[in-house]
């Protein structure tokens, strides 16, 4: 794996964890998750037992071995993998990134605990301090996402001063729609080079014109590709056919990604989008067995995989090629 100390940037696919029908977690197909994410998507960066690889429902030795497994199975495939050691427990959290350091992660990140909250700036940098500690030699980043921790302090003031308490802080994984925090994460960070790393898929472009230097995201396993072309056309400020990459499908011209993932996600949204319709369309796109989620979560409805299939067929995401046998099997 890549230096600790080279910059996180681009795309970073949040994974999934594979589950069996009985849910435990399918290691035997993380080999083929790795290979299919650099070959397929053109993805190399990973964001390990995150929201999407729903870290929080996973024991803490199944935390541990699935990062190991990440790890191991990305070693001289992937650029950097970064585990989430967030818990609501300090001694929890601090003995995953320990953990993470041991097995040679490139990187950890913290959510704020959710539970018994920090109830301002200075309480949640001391927890965040505390676990960062534990890996010192380890690149830091907060993980930001208030509408599932409901701690709603502002990354902007979480960010003021925060190296001089954590000296290892490197970025900020930033899942929430406030376009005004983060474009002022950047702005009052500029002599720092810091990573910037979007969460929320589909305003990526909007994120990318505030300062944006990478993205976090569940799309990216499936929609990888795509959303590197829109990254591509971007960097030559070609932003007529970046916003095209993300928005609408033409297929007679290369205009065909952000409106184009746009108008995907928003219609998943609508038929109830979260981590179970994630592994189903990451089951339907790539072929790997994703299995069901664990509990409370529900397994996601063969109705919803079958809308899901067609919108993808409608937007030219998918041929009837791409298909594997049983591919609809695993997440009817």
């Amino acid at each position: 794996m890549a230096s600790p100390k080279k910059k996180l940037q681009g795309l970073v696919a949040a994974t999934i964890t594979p589950m069996t029908e009985h849910g435990e977690i399918n290691f035997s197909v993380i080999g083929q998750y790795v290979d299919y994410l650099v070959k397929e998507q053109g993805v190399k960066n990973i964001f390990v037992n995150g929201t999407t690889g729903e870290g929080l429902s996973l024991s803490i030795s199944e935390r541990r071995r699935v990062a190991e497994e990440w790890v191991t199975k990305g070693r001289n495939k992937l650029d950097q993998v970064v585990i989430h050691v967030g818990a609501l427990s300090l001694k929890e959290s601090q003995e995953l990134a320990q953990h993470a350091a041991e097995i040679g992660a490139d990187g950890i990140a913290v959510i704020a605990p959710f539970f018994l909250k920090p109830w301002n700036k200075d309480v949640l940098i001391n927890f965040l301090k505390e676990v960062a500690a534990a890996a010192p030699a380890l690149p830091f980043y907060y993980y930001h996402i208030p509408a599932l921790t409901g701690v709603k302090i502002r990354a902007e003031e979480v960010l003021d001063g925060i190296q001089e308490k954590i000296p290892t802080f490197q970025g900020l994984k930033f899942s929430d729609t406030d376009l005004l925090d983060f474009g002022q994460c950047v702005d009052q960070n500029r002599q720092r080079q810091f990573a910037f790393l979007f969460g929320v898929d589909e305003q990526l472009l909007s994120a990318l014109v505030m300062g944006a230097t990478g993205a976090v995201g569940s799309t990216y396993n499936y929609l990888g590709k795509k959303t590197n072309q829109m990254l591509e056309a971007f960097e030559r400020k070609d932003f007529s056919s970046a916003l095209n990459h993300q928005s609408h499908s033409n297929k007679s011209s290369h205009s065909t990604v952000l409106f184009c993932i746009q108008r995907f996600i928003n219609f998943v949204v609508k038929l109830g989008f979260g981590v179970s319709q994630t592994k189903a369309i990451m089951t339907l796109v790539s072929g790997i067995p994703m299995g069901p989620p664990r509990l409370p979560l529900q397994k996601a409805s063969r109705e919803f995989t079958d809308n899901a299939e067609a919108k993808l067929r409608s937007l030219d995401f998918l041929s009837f090629n791409d298909l594997k046998d049983g591919n609809l099997e695993a997440c009817s």
